[in-house]
């Protein structure tokens, strides 16, 4: 019933800028943490940024001061605004969110199906 859906992604070459968005729908009480979190070929699934409910933000160390974690609340999305983008960010992007159904007395995690991002000369 609940979902998440990304969307933005794209082919850019390195230093190029790209803006990622999450929207969540269904029958949601609340969203808790949010979250991007990203995939490459070979690699595991690491956690790109997160931002709590009150805007509270939490960056992987690769990506400080390039990427910006965003949330509308009264929307229910989360953007990744990502800046001098390079090679090794080229991944699948993943939204990921805590969030509580309406009538629901506990947060469950969601999962988006994911935007591919690939940074290329």
């Amino acid at each position: 019933q609940v979902q998440l859906v990304e969307s933005g992604g794209g082919l850019v070459q390195p230093g190029d800028s790209l803006s990622l968005s999450c929207a969540a729908s269904g029958s949601i009480f609340s969203i808790n943490r949010m979250g991007w979190y990203r995939q490459a070929p070979g690699k595991q699934r690491e956690m790109v940024g997160v931002i709590s409910s009150g805007g509270s933000t939490i960056y992987v160390d690769s990506v400080k001061g390039r990427f910006t974690i965003s949330r509308d609340n009264a929307k229910n999305t989360v953007s990744l605004q990502m800046s001098s983008l390079k090679p090794e960010d080229t991944a699948r992007y993943y939204c990921n969110a805590d969030i509580k159904g309406m009538w629901k007395t506990t947060y469950l995690e969601y999962w988006g199906q994911g935007t591919q991002v690939t940074v290329s000369s």
